[in-house]
C-alpha cells in the first residue's frame, strides 16, 4: 500500500520537475526571440551608440541656444496658438463622442449578435488603425493645411480608439441587472441605456479624458505637419534655427500638456471617488485650490 503511494509521489514529482524544465526551455526560447528581435531592429535602423557618442560635443554645444526667448513668448501671443492647439483636440474628441459611443455600443456582442457586430467593430478597425496624421493628410485636399484639418483628423481618429475602449468596457459588464430589467418587459434600448450605460458611464468618462489627452498631444503633433497651433510656430522657428524661440513654444506646449492632464487626472479621481451627482458644483468652484493642492504634491 505504502509502496503505491510513494510511486505515485515519484510520478507527481517527476511531472512537476518536467513542467519546470519546458516552463524554463520556453523562457529561454522567449528570451532568444527577444534577443534576436531586438537586434534586428536595432540593424534595421542602423541605429549607433558610437555615433550618438561621436554627435555628443555638437550637441552640448547647441544645448546652449536651447534657452527659451521670453520676449519672442509675448510678441508672437504663444498662448493664443496654444489655445487653438487645445481647441483642435477639443473639438475634435467632442465631435467623435457620439459616432464612437454608438459605434461602441453596436460592436458590443451584448448588444448586436454575431457577426453583425462585426460590421461596427470594423469601421472602428480602420479608424483606429490608420494614425491621425494619416488622416490628416487624407483630408488635406477637404479642407487644406490648417486647424480645421487636424480637427477632422482627430474626430475621425477618436471614433476608432474611443469607441473600442467603450466596446471591451461593455463586454465586461454585469449580467444581473441586464437580466433583471429583462425579466420586468424593458425594450432593448430601455436595458441598453439603463441596464449596460448606467453601469459603465463613470468608465465611459473617464476614457474620454484619457483620450482627450491623447487628442491634445496629437493636435501639437499635426501642427508640425502644418496643421495650425503651437506646433506651426515651433516648426517654422526650428527651420530657420531659431531654436531659442523653438525652445519658448516648446515651453507653452509643456505647460498646456501638464495642466490638461492635471485637470483631467483631478476630474477621473473625483470619479472613482464616487461622490454624489450634486457635487459637480463643488468640484467645478473648489478647481482652483485642487490644482495647487496638485501642485504641492
Amino acid at each position: 500500500m505504502s509502496t503505491d503511494a510513494d510511486t505515485a509521489i515519484e510520478q507527481r514529482l517527476e511531472e512537476i520537475r518536467l513542467t519546470r524544465r519546458v516552463r524554463w526551455i520556453m523562457y529561454g526560447l522567449l528570451a532568444v526571440l527577444f534577443a534576436a528581435a531586438l537586434y534586428g531592429s536595432i540593424r534595421l535602423m542602423d541605429f549607433s551608440f558610437s555615433y550618438l557618442y561621436q554627435q555628443w560635443p555638437y550637441f552640448t554645444d547647441q544645448v546652449v541656444n536651447y534657452v527659451p526667448d521670453l520676449e519672442f513668448l509675448i510678441e508672437e501671443n504663444l498662448p493664443l496658438e496654444a489655445g487653438i492647439t487645445l481647441a483642435m483636440g477639443f473639438v475634435g474628441t467632442v465631435f467623435g463622442i457620439p459616432f464612437a459611443l454608438a459605434l461602441g455600443v453596436l460592436g458590443s456582442g451584448r448588444v448586436t449578435p454575431f457577426p453583425f457586430n462585426f460590421i461596427f467593430r470594423s469601421i472602428m478597425a480602420v479608424s483606429r488603425a490608420i494614425p491621425a496624421l494619416v488622416w490628416f493628410f487624407i483630408f488635406i485636399p477637404l479642407s487644406g493645411l490648417g486647424a480645421i484639418t487636424s480637427t477632422i483628423a482627430i474626430f475621425v481618429s477618436t471614433i476608432g480608439n474611443l469607441g473600442r475602449l467603450f466596446t471591451d468596457e461593455l463586454e465586461e459588464i454585469k449580467e444581473g441587472p441586464i437580466e433583471a430589467m429583462e425579466t420586468t418587459g424593458a425594450s432593448k434600448s430601455q436595458t441598453v441605456s439603463f441596464g449596460m450605460l448606467s453601469q459603465v458611464k463613470t468608465s465611459f468618462i473617464a476614457w474620454t479624458l484619457y483620450i482627450f489627452e491623447v487628442n491634445v498631444r496629437q493636435a501639437v503633433t499635426l501642427g508640425l505637419l502644418g496643421g495650425g497651433g503651437i506646433g506651426v510656430v515651433i516648426e517654422v522657428q526650428q527651420g530657420m534655427r531659431a531654436y531659442d524661440n523653438m525652445m519658448a513654444g516648446i515651453l507653452v506646449v509643456f505647460v498646456l500638456i501638464v495642466a490638461v492632464e492635471m485637470v483631467s487626472q483631478r476630474i477621473r479621481s473625483y470619479l472613482r471617488d464616487d461622490e454624489e451627482a450634486d457635487g459637480l458644483i463643488a468640484l467645478i468652484v473648489g478647481f482652483p485650490q485642487r490644482m495647487a493642492e496638485s501642485a504641492v504634491k
